[in-house]
């Protein structure tokens, strides 16, 4: 519903600045002198975003609330952030892993999450600092848009960078999926930022400062999304190779000042992940990732790929979410790759842009001068041009997509919003400063439509759209989280023996345990059938045995049949 309430609005923001671009000047003009003396403080500038984006956060916490896992991702991201918590890298394999086997998690050769471990450092500072993981995600959004806008900075006048900056605290810290599930997103667009901010300062000052940013978006990117990170790093590095090629400052200091620090980085970097990788899967050279789709996903990363052997699965469910559930998507890329690329590129375009950054598009479009050509840009625009489409073509080629997979570019997509509206702003017809009225109508719709977020939760939760926008977070019909409630508050330890229909969606998933097994106070385990239930039943018999059937509405905790109490039969 919100999604068309934002089309409504963009088309009569079009329209309003065409016929009354004068509207509201009176208003706006002191405004934006204030809002430029703040600006032209660059790190002030910065400290204010990334602390708004946190505070706001906290305001909004009566609405809505710390969030609840509910995505085999955001578990798995869960178990990295405990292990880590735990001073561990990765868990010793437990001698009854084939009970608790689950998507995104490794059980041999250590028990770990399949993922890169930024995400996790994350959850796993807010975990240790605040007692929550969800704290974590909090600080990498709040340090995400002071990126942002410190980025900005470097491409763009103080003004625009901060306006920027938030911007993307509206349509990223408050209600998007990034700031409101542990799946990730801010901590790879964070990475992108350092690097694409620190590359125009490196060029104008070569600081050893800019170069360690540029590293430590490097770092980021290169254990978050190595991916499309390193998509994203390519025209980067590029472009610093071509400066350095063409710069007449003396070679000594270039490589005291940029290249000796940035080996020393990527060296320090690489070592720190084949370490990782070693104590998580036995070598230095293969990463969890590789391990779990080997032992559980047979279908390729590229549609053009052919199909992997199918392995052995101990659970009906993940037989079933391999092999039905990703079948499907292998095969819609594999026979309509066209109809799949089209289908990401709408997911693309609903998260980062929607109809209120469409105005922006719209308003270039019809400022341009007619036969102008992309020559006829500016050589930043151009560039970041360039970057955004050589990382969308490489997150558009898996098949698999999600709009965290292409936040590395966020930076690089806000830099060329704000570049088209500052030229938008000079558009002028029939002598009325069109441009500019449509430039203020922008932060003013987003901040509008904030609101509408923030006092209507029906209007919010009426429909989650399936492709996620600015304020959905993905959902999933779990009622786990008010078991896991329930259970905790009773004394004593326990263990939960899960027994799924034949019909079960794989999408929702309960068999998750923490990183410590053995000491937690529930324990989950799938149901194996009454002999092989027995094997969990007598390891863990200190503790009471439950029985829950999830599909089962409501889904009630029963006593597991023949075990009456801790221990007893």
């Amino acid at each position: 519903m919100l999604v068309l309430i934002e089309c409504v609005l963009a088309l009569f923001a079009v329209v309003l600045a065409l016929t009354y671009p004068r509207l509201g000047e009176s208003w706006f003009t002191p405004i934006e002198r204030r809002f430029a003396q703040l600006a032209r403080k660059r790190f002030p500038s910065v400290l204010v975003v990334g602390a708004t984006t946190l505070l706001l956060r906290l305001l909004l916490l009566p609405i809505l609330p710390v969030p609840d896992p509910a995505v085999h991702d955001e578990f798995s991201y869960l178990l990295a952030a405990d292990t880590f918590a735990h001073g561990r890298l990765a868990n010793p394999t437990h001698p009854m892993w084939v009970h608790f086997e689950t998507f995104h998690v490794n059980q041999q050769p250590t028990y770990a999450s399949m993922y890169y471990p930024a995400q996790g450092l994350f959850l796993a500072l807010g975990q240790v600092m605040f007692g929550h993981a969800f704290w974590g995600v909090w600080l990498s959004t709040g340090l995400m848009c002071a990126a942002i806008c410190w980025m900005l900075q470097g491409w763009l006048p103080p003004v625009w960078a901060l306006l920027g900056g938030f911007l993307a605290v509206i349509r990223l810290g408050t209600f998007s999926y990034w700031m409101n599930s542990y799946w990730g997103g801010s901590v790879a667009a964070l990475g992108g930022a350092l690097l694409l901010g620190a590359l125009p300062r490196i060029k104008r000052h070569y600081r050893v400062r800019d170069v360690l940013f540029m590293g430590a978006g490097c770092a980021i990117l290169a254990n978050s999304r190595p991916y499309e990170g390193l998509f994203f790093s390519i025209p980067m590095f590029a472009a610093l190779l071509v400066w350095s090629h063409r710069s007449t400052i003396p070679q000594r200091l270039l490589m005291g000042r940029v290249v000796a620090p940035l080996v020393v980085i990527f060296g320090v970097t690489l070592s720190a992940m084949g370490f990782y990788f070693w104590r998580t899967t036995g070598t230095p050279l293969r990463t969890p990732f590789q391990v779990n789709v080997a032992t559980y996903n047979p279908m390729p990363y590229f549609p053009w790929q052919s199909l992997r052997a199918i392995p052995t699965y101990h659970h009906p469910v993940m037989q079933k979410f391999y092999l039905d559930w990703w079948m499907n998507q292998y095969e819609l890329g594999h026979s309509h790759p066209v109809v799949l690329i089209l289908l990401k590129a709408c997911i693309l375009w609903m998260f980062f842009l929607g109809p209120l950054f469409t105005i922006v598009l719209l308003g270039i479009c019809l400022a341009l001068p007619y036969g102008m050509s992309f020559t006829s840009l500016s050589h930043r625009a151009r560039f970041l041009i360039f970057v955004c489409a050589f990382v969308a073509i490489g997150s558009l080629l898996p098949v698999y997509f999600n709009p965290h997979y292409a936040a590395p570019i966020t930076c690089a997509l806000y830099a060329l919003l704000l570049i088209g509206m500052q030229n938008i702003r000079r558009w002028e017809t029939n002598g009325k400063p069109v441009g500019i009225a449509l430039v203020r109508l922008v932060p003013l719709l987003a901040i509008l439509m904030l609101a509408l977020c923030i006092a209507s939760p029906e209007l919010r939760n009426a429909h989650v759209p399936p492709l996620a926008t600015w304020y959905s977070p993905f959902v999933s019909k779990s009622y786990r989280a008010g078991i896991v409630s329930q259970l905790s508050s009773q004394p004593g330890l326990h263990l939960v023996i899960v027994r799924y229909s034949p019909d079960h969606a794989p999408i929702t998933e309960w068999v998750y345990n923490s990183a410590d097994i053995d000491g937690s106070k529930i324990v989950w385990a799938r149901d194996m059938g009454t002999q092989k239930n027995q094997e969990p039943v007598r390891y863990f018999s200190n503790r009471k045995a439950w029985l829950i059937e999830p599909d089962n509405v409501p889904t009630l905790l029963a006593a597991y049949p023949g075990v009456t109490s801790k221990g007893e039969r």
